[in-house]
């Protein structure tokens, strides 16, 4: 077995100095790695092995990567995002009396005669259908009653009118003493029950003239301008209850709005006069959420007012009108009814802080001094 001077000879090249033996002055001399100076000498023997190099191609990669790297860096830093808080909902109008409307029958009868169908166009005022009572002598008996209810009205009046003389008289005949204070009393006394009975038959006569408007008013007329939407599925077989819808109408010249219902996360930022950007169903668009500026097929709009409180879905309900300074289409391409979808613009943040945001579910940057101690001190 061989000593561990002659392998460490063996592996010393002809450029290193020999150790100093132990009758020499100590002198310090730098030794190298053995392992190094193998692996050079290894090296030196394969000549192709060390030309070697990392290829130009890997070298082009690492440093595009590298630079994206940087820009993605620098678009998350510097570039502008506009958040937005996104919602659903349909096209309405503000008024209450220009929305979808149920045309409903004041009295119970039978269908007697249509004279609209489904599309039909209306003007405030026109028949829509025709109400008849199953008794087709009821308006003859109640003409009937009313003269009989009439006649005992008069015949009480003239009785009241009769007692009020009466009683003037006894009244005079008393002061002259000509007459008991008992007969001016009773006197008296007939004149308030004649006046009762007469307020009595002029209620019934005035039930008996109700029922009898109600009658005439089976005729079931437009309440304004539109088109009809749809109708009872009925004939003259069809018999139809008190308040029963029997036509559904939509208004035409309407003040048209918007009722989007958002995040409750997102609500309390959302204030009347915010901007949006609206997409409507059946409108080619395409929208850029952080970027509405170059969104193409959107239309403006203003918040109008917000919700106090939950709807049933459990979203809060916006209204929103039409941006003035970008209009909506017309009233040919968009409808009650409609779908929308709108994304209400907030606050412009760096791209970054959106991505974060969103990764976290938090909640978006709020405008400076909101909050509770704001909203108290403007109190």
């Amino acid at each position: 077995m061989a000593r561990p001077e002659l392998i460490a000879t063996a592996h010393r090249s002809p450029e290193t100095p020999a150790p100093a033996t132990a009758g020499d002055e100590p002198l310090e001399v730098a030794v190298p790695d053995v392992r190094l100076v193998a692996r050079r000498e290894y090296l030196e023997r394969f000549e192709t092995l060390d030309s070697v190099r990392a290829p130009s191609a890997a070298r082009v990669l690492a440093g595009v990567i590298l630079l994206t790297l940087l820009l993605v860096a620098g678009m998350l830093a510097f570039t502008p995002w506009v958040q937005t808080s996104v919602g659903m909902g349909r096209v309405t109008a503000l008024d209450p009396d220009e929305r979808l409307q149920e045309i409903t029958v004041l009295v119970g009868g039978r269908i007697n005669r249509w004279f609209v169908r489904d599309g039909s166009r209306v003007r405030e005022g026109d028949p829509i259908v025709e109400i008849v009572d199953v008794d087709p002598r009821l308006v003859e008996r109640l003409e009937a009653e009313r003269a009989a209810v009439a006649s005992k009205y008069m015949a009480a009046r003239t009785a009241s009118e009769i007692a009020k003389i009466d009683m003037e008289r006894q009244r005079e005949l008393f002061s002259e003493g000509l007459a008991s204070r008992r007969d001016f009393e009773t006197a008296s006394i007939r004149v308030e029950e004649l006046e009762a009975k007469e307020a009595e038959a002029l209620a019934d006569l005035n039930a008996v003239d109700v029922k009898l408007s109600r009658q005439s008013t089976q005729l079931v007329t437009a309440p304004r301008d539109g088109a009809i939407l749809s109708l009872l599925a009925g004939d003259k077989a069809t018999l139809v209850k008190e308040g029963q819808t029997v036509a559904t109408l939509a208004p035409s010249e309407v003040d048209l709005a918007a009722e989007i219902y958002v995040s409750g996360l997102d609500a309390p930022l959302i204030q009347p006069g915010r901007k949006l950007r609206l997409e409507f169903e059946g409108w080619p668009a395409v929208q850029f959420s952080g970027w509405p500026a170059v969104a193409v097929g959107t239309f403006g709009g203003v918040v109008a007012s917000v919700d106090s409180a939950v709807s049933p879905n459990g979203r809060f309900r916006i209204l929103v009108t039409e941006d003035p300074a970008d209009p909506w289409p017309d009233e040919r391409y968009l409808r009650l009814g409609s779908q929308v979808k709108g994304w209400v613009l907030l606050n412009t943040v760096p791209l970054g802080y959106e991505l974060w945001r969103q990764l976290n579910r938090f909640p978006p940057l709020p405008d400076s001094g909101a909050g509770p101690r704001a909203s108290a001190g403007r109190s």
